[in-house]
């Protein structure tokens, strides 16, 4: 098997809002797509929304489910300067940001926001991986 991520899919409970938060908001190419679905072209991979019932469905488990999901999506960019600017976008297209952008112990900088679903993102700078321009 060749490792990789292929697509993220976040299971979301309002599609419009979660389409506007993405697209609109953090500015996420979307791609054409059925109106259950919607897809966005990232860099090397996909995101795509579904809704939450229906995703659970699918996968044949329980849609309930509160507090820490154990899992945590990572944007990484260039610079400090760069986390500052994405968590505050993140944040005026109505993200609640959780930990505010700082120094941390492995030697970078990051911040994290919950999007309308809840679900966390991290916005890091580490300054032992390139990331150049056309990587964020």
């Amino acid at each position: 098997m060749k490792p990789r991520i292929s697509m993220i899919t976040l299971g979301v409970e309002d599609m419009q809002r979660a389409i506007e938060f993405y697209e609109t908001g953090l500015g996420f190419p979307r791609m054409e797509s059925p109106p259950s679905v919607a897809f966005f072209t990232l860099n090397g991979t996909w995101l795509g929304l579904y809704g939450r019932e229906a995703l659970a469905q699918d996968a044949h488990v329980p849609a309930a489910g509160e507090g820490f999901p154990g899992v945590a999506l990572a944007h990484n960019v260039s610079s400090e300067r760069e986390v500052d600017e994405v968590i505050r976008q993140a944040a005026e297209a109505g993200a609640e940001v959780v930990k505010q952008p700082q120094p941390v112990f492995w030697g970078g900088y990051s911040g994290y926001f919950k999007d309308p679903d809840g679900h966390l993102w991290e916005v890091a700078h580490n300054p032992f991986m390139w990331v150049g321009p056309e990587d964020n």
